[in-house]
């Protein structure tokens, strides 16, 4: 992947480039699902942590858990979850929205005095789309756009997963360079020059072999 590929995956819809990563261990806890499916977001949680090299937690000392994944049918149900409205600043307007531009996902993130993440809510309204998935596809989905601050524009065109020929949803090779690169100790947690893209590539590169 060239530098000008990896910017384009962090320049927002107005022109800024953005980039942010986790400064903390994440401790996840996920509502509205049975508990084998439970077992597959902390499965893909597992493996894509693993991936970047970043640790998991039983909890936060400071948040309790700060991933939050809410699977549901409405929107409106959001707003009778206790304590949600002092968690999202705006919920009340943000659901209106979200109902009425019919969107069936939605991330929230939070950040440390440093531009580190320290939370992510992830909201998934389960439509005809998100249910067709399966439950694999869609948990390694969501795992990989909550484990950075990626453009709102970075997977509009094309998922993050692709296929293999004996049918199974993998990330996609580079993306997963991507997330390895965003981790490296030597790199900073949070980026808002586009020069950090090229640092980025040239650490995939040395990570492929490409570079001495």
């Amino acid at each position: 992947m060239e530098a000008a590929e990896v910017e384009r995956l962090f320049t927002r819809s107005d022109g800024r480039y953005l980039f942010a990563r986790w400064g903390r261990p994440i401790a996840p806890i996920v509502f509205g699902v049975e508990d084998a499916t439970l077992s597959v977001v902390k499965g893909a949680l597992e493996a894509v942590c693993a991936l970047a090299g970043h640790q998991m937690a039983e909890t936060d000392p400071e948040l309790g858990t700060n991933v939050m994944m809410f699977f549901f049918r409405e929107w409106d149900e959001l707003l009778s979850v206790p304590d949600l409205d002092r968690l999202i600043d705006g919920l009340a307007p943000l659901v209106a929205r979200l109902s009425e531009a019919e969107a069936n996902q939605y991330r929230v993130f939070r950040f440390d005095t440093a531009g580190a993440i320290k939370a992510c809510f992830v909201f998934l309204r389960m439509d005809e789309v998100l249910s067709a998935q399966p439950a694999e596809t869609l948990a390694l989905s969501q795992v990989v756009q909550s484990m950075l601050l990626w453009s709102d524009l970075a997977f509009t065109d094309r998922s993050p997963l692709g296929k293999l020929e004996d049918g199974r949803v993998v990330l996609r090779p580079e993306i997963g360079a991507v997330i390895r690169a965003a981790y490296d100790p030597i790199m900073p947690a949070l980026a808002d020059d586009p020069s950090h893209a090229l640092r980025l590539a040239a650490r995939m590169q040395v990570a492929q072999g490409g570079l001495s």
